[in-house]
């Protein structure tokens, strides 16, 4: 019989090491990599995303970064169907494995394990949402999706609308909380196997990872690259740590020090929320920091 083919998904907190493991492994296995991170399929924002480096992106294939302009749209769903259009090539390719690298682990949900069909949002809900959000700002929104749907309130990002409003749309449609629809499509339908793997470094090191690699971005050039985005600072692509911060910075409401600060402890904020979504998984292995990740991670990968 055929042997299925294998999707090794290295996910886990932001500036966890994801993306060097994911490399290594790919080298290792002789395959490709799909990049499952809802702002680094952007271009322009390399810094602000902490996407693969030069270095990285020469030593193994990757996809889906830097791929769309600022002002596309994208979603979970577009991204499975995406990846799912990739991922018979990469296969084939890379001797019946892939990788997939992200920490947008709605992406990755709906990649492996599916969404149910979701309810079309009427016009009549459309339009009361977005009244309630005119009239009360994002407190008022955070305040529905909390009633809604409090488990996945836990989880989106607080200050993303677009996401918010999206799943009270969804919630009131369908009569049920938006997180009870993700997920409940029989992963035995996808036609690989799914090896799900993230490093497991304490509370303390991922938030000193995070100063460090904050530090690091305004090194590397954050400044710079928010200054050439302030025209078009409104779109949703640029609703991300490092940037928002940047523009208040050069909005005069508050210094730059002042902005690396609330960088990284927004980046925390987000990490907090990854891990939340992560205790999910009951297939995820967590690879131990203190030793070499390489070796444990490919222990944790079937023979062919």
């Amino acid at each position: 019989m055929t042997p299925r083919p294998q999707l090794i998904v290295v996910t886990g907190p932001t500036a966890s090491g994801k993306s060097s493991l994911a490399v290594e492994l790919a080298r290792e296995l002789g395959t490709e990599i799909v990049s499952a991170d809802s702002r680094q399929i952007y271009r322009g924002i390399p810094i602000a995303t902490a996407a693969p480096t030069p270095e990285q992106l020469s030593a193994v294939r990757h996809h889906l970064v830097g791929t769309l302009p600022l002002e596309a749209y994208y979603s979970a769903s577009r991204w499975a169907d995406d990846t799912s259009a990739l991922l018979p090539g990469i296969f084939e390719r890379g001797g019946n494995r892939a990788v997939v690298c992200g920490g947008s682990m709605m992406y990755i949900d709906a990649l492996t394990e599916g969404f149910d069909e979701l309810p079309t949002v009427s016009e009549a809900v459309r339009g009361e949402v977005l009244k309630l959000y005119a009239a009360g700002g994002m407190e008022a929104i955070r305040s529905e999706l909390r009633h809604l749907d409090p488990d996945y309130m836990e989880r989106v990002d607080p200050d993303n609308p677009r996401r918010i409003i999206h799943a009270i749309e969804i919630s009131l449609m369908a009569g049920a909380p938006y997180s009870s629809l993700i997920g409940r499509k029989a992963a035995e339908t996808k036609p690989f196997d799914v090896v799900r793997m993230a490093i497991g470094h304490t509370r303390d090191d991922l938030f000193a990872r995070i100063a460090r690699r904050t530090r690091q971005m305004i090194v590397d050039g954050l400044v710079d690259e928010a200054r050439s985005l302030i025209d078009r600072r409104e779109l949703n692509s640029l609703n991300t740590v490092g940037i928002k911060e940047m523009m208040a910075h050069f909005d005069g409401a508050m210094t730059l020090p002042e902005a690396t600060e609330k960088i990284a402890r927004n980046t925390r904020v987000y990490a907090k929320k990854q891990l939340t979504w992560m205790r999910r998984y009951t297939d995820l292995h967590l690879l131990d920091p203190s030793r070499p990740l390489l070796p444990q991670a490919l222990s944790m990968i079937k023979d062919k």
